[in-house]
């Protein structure tokens, strides 16, 4: 018997119809595995550069934290302990968010080497400076203990001066991480966070530099 083309093209409608309707009560509003927020995409959303980048930079931010902790009770400029609060408001939720990612991924929150191992969190880091890339804070730039020791023994313009140069370098040293990520990261949110870490610590480099030399 021959077939109507009118009914052939009906058939043909209804069963992409029900192919359209099984792909969009799947959750994916596509063809299965095309979806971004796909289980399988989550897993592989980041690489061995996103985990170093947030395991430093967590470290980096903690040690950011403390210096503007000291700010409140230290400075003598106002505008010190207004740009310390504004560091710490900053970076203490980024810490968090980035112990999330962390966890998420089902990596460490701490590294436990620089060694060649991958395993062990020793990725290559080049291009940091040859005091930025351990994971203690003694090793971050502005943040050795001799410096923490005599920021923290200081007062008044003596703490304002010691603590402008020192958040200088250290956001220094965020930048060029938060570089390194943005060239080899993976991870959206991970280089997104690069992205602002790089304009807005650039931003309050040139601040703090202006007002150390306000100071004089």
């Amino acid at each position: 018997m021959r077939i109507s083309p009118r009914f052939a093209l009906a058939g043909v409608a209804l069963a992409a119809g029900g192919l359209l309707t099984a792909c969009t009560s799947s959750g994916t509003g596509g063809m299965p595995g095309m979806s971004h927020s796909s289980p399988s995409t989550q897993v592989s959303s980041h690489n061995a550069q996103d985990v170093v980048f947030a395991q430093m930079m967590i470290v980096h931010h903690r040690g950011a934290v403390e210096m503007a902790d000291l700010a409140p009770s230290r400075a003598e400029s106002q505008n010190v302990k207004d740009l310390a609060a504004k560091i710490k408001a900053a970076q203490q939720p980024e810490i968090t968010s980035m112990q999330g990612w962390l966890k998420a991924w089902g990596e460490p929150a701490a590294m436990t080497s620089m060694g060649p191992n991958p395993t062990d969190s020793g990725h290559d880091m080049s291009g940091m400076g040859a005091s930025s890339p351990g994971p203690g804070m003694d090793s971050m730039p502005g943040m050795s203990p001799t410096d923490m020791e005599e920021l923290k023994a200081a007062t008044g313009t003596a703490f304002d001066k010691k603590f402008l140069s020192l958040m200088i370098e250290h956001h220094q040293g965020a930048v060029d991480m938060a570089k390194q990520e943005q060239i080899g990261g993976m991870d959206r949110a991970a280089k997104k966070l690069a992205n602002s870490i790089v304009s807005s610590q650039t931003a309050e480099i040139s601040e703090m530099k202006a007002m150390l030399a306000a100071i004089g």
